[in-house]
């Protein structure tokens, strides 16, 4: 029985990162189908997100982690907007974002070169490997798209 190398592990993990965050932007998309643009912004009190702005903070966590973190772009993050917008999109330009955010970032992902998952960087708080911010945002997005769902 022969072992896979540590590249074709590496190109098996940067593909399926790619893949979990197309999975993820149809299961976006099709909830954002089903509510009305009133329900998309709705809150259940004032210590709860509402349904657009976990899209907005996925949003944001993607571009701030792999476009920035990993390709290098600027960071145009600004967090505290992702929770206190309360209104101004609909359901359909959410869907679109988010859409859009995935794919750019899943682009970034599966054309990464394997060499570069060991790399360090710094998108956030504290230096990480390349491998663990895209790990990191896979989870991330699963986690909110889950919460979207219920």
């Amino acid at each position: 029985m022969s072992f896979p190398s540590e590249s074709e592990v590496g190109a098996l993990f940067l593909a399926f990162s790619g893949r979990k965050l197309e999975e993820m932007t149809t299961t976006m998309t099709t909830c954002l189908g089903r509510l009305t643009d009133e329900q998309v912004w709705q809150r259940g009190g004032e210590h709860e997100n509402a349904v657009g702005n976990l899209v907005l903070h996925l949003c944001g966590n993607m571009r701030q982690w792999i476009l920035f973190g990993v390709d290098k772009q600027p960071d145009v993050r600004v967090r505290d907007e992702e929770f206190s917008t309360a209104g101004g999109m609909t359901a359909a330009q959410l869907a679109e974002k988010f859409a859009a955010t995935t794919r750019e970032a899943a682009a970034v992902i599966t054309a990464l070169p394997v060499e570069r998952l060991l790399e360090r960087t710094n998108p956030q708080r504290g230096e990480v490997s390349v491998l663990e911010a895209i790990y990191q945002v896979v989870g991330h997005v699963q986690q909110h798209t889950g919460q979207v769902v219920c």
